[in-house]
């Protein structure tokens, strides 16, 4: 049997950096208003760069100190690309000019990144690859509705990647992903318009669904919270995330949280966390962690990941 193991990850964000101050002057809401309810201090906002560009950068950090031109394997999550074809995983292709290799793009909401990072260690378990990039990228500050405070305050936007590899070091690995219906469509974009959030419905789901799954996860592998290092969640919006851990009897220490330099990015938020704690140096070989994601489909998903 063939397994993963994680060599790299890198994350890059454009270069306008929006300050709350300049959201709350806009809404005329008082200083501190954003942080207190979303726990964001910061997002950022592209210029003038597309989403194939974001993505692209992040690919490219990696590949200044790995080989990334003999991967197998592109999958790119996403949810605000207006580019159906060719999908973004074929511009990163072209753009690095690697001849021949699977690309693959998939929209499966905020968690799109959990179901991409499975489909490419399913490809590298049945040895049809050895390598692969895993990219979650979303360009959000061009599909929000400026009058909407809801989504106008916490979206950001962002690329994150992951370059794995076939190990054949035995490394444990479990997953959960599952779907429910969103019969209220609480969470929806449609090329060409704005996208839409109901805040208090993605709460209510927020802090049941992702904690089930988890749970659930936790079952599988036989295993308890207390051997897991870190669980590096969604970056959905602060309340959410201590809710989580609350309703898992963890403290909110075990969570990586970084909504408040970064804000919810949707597909590139777990990435993005990963190359963080890469940097920073808090991932050991042999640590085990959870990548939860959730969000709009309902989709919902968990990997236990040995590093």
């Amino acid at each position: 049997m063939n397994y993963i193991k994680i060599i790299d990850a890198k994350a890059y964000m454009p270069r306008r950096k929006v300050l709350n101050s300049e959201i709350e002057k806009d809404f005329n809401l008082k200083e501190g208003y954003i942080s207190k309810r979303t726990g964001i201090k910061e997002r950022y906002y592209v210029k003038e760069e597309t989403i194939e560009e974001l993505a692209l950068e992040a690919v490219r950090k990696i590949g200044k100190s790995r080989n990334i031109l003999d991967v197998d394997l592109i999958v790119v999550a996403t949810t605000s690309s207006k580019n159906i074809m060719p999908g973004i995983s074929n511009y990163i292709q072209k753009e690095l000019g690697i001849n021949s290799c699977i690309c693959l793009d998939i929209l499966a909401g905020c968690s799109g990144f959990i179901n991409a990072f499975d489909i490419a260690k399913v490809y590298i378990e049945t040895a049809r690859i050895k390598k692969a990039l895993v990219v979650g990228v979303d360009l959000l500050s061009k599909i929000i509705d400026e009058k909407d405070i809801g989504t106008k305050v916490v979206l950001s936007d962002g690329a994150g990647a992951v370059l794995m590899e076939q190990t054949e070091e035995k490394k444990e690995y479990f997953v959960n992903i599952e779907a429910q219906r969103d019969e209220k469509n609480i969470l929806t974009y449609n090329a060409g318009s704005n996208l839409y959030m109901d805040g208090k419905e993605v709460y209510k789901y927020a802090v049941t669904k992702p904690v089930r799954n988890v749970k659930k996860l936790m079952k599988l592998s036989g295993k308890s919270l207390d051997d897991i290092k870190f669980v590096i969640p969604h970056q959905s919006n602060l309340k959410i995330m201590k809710a989580m851990a609350s309703r898992l009897g963890v403290d909110v220490s075990k969570f990586y949280i970084n909504i408040d330099k970064k804000g919810n990015t949707f597909c590139a938020s777990i990435p993005i966390a990963i190359a963080e704690m890469l940097e920073k140096n808090l991932l050991s070989v042999g640590d085990e962690v959870i990548l939860l994601g959730y969000g709009g489909g309902l989709n919902t998903g968990s990997i236990l990941l040995e590093i």
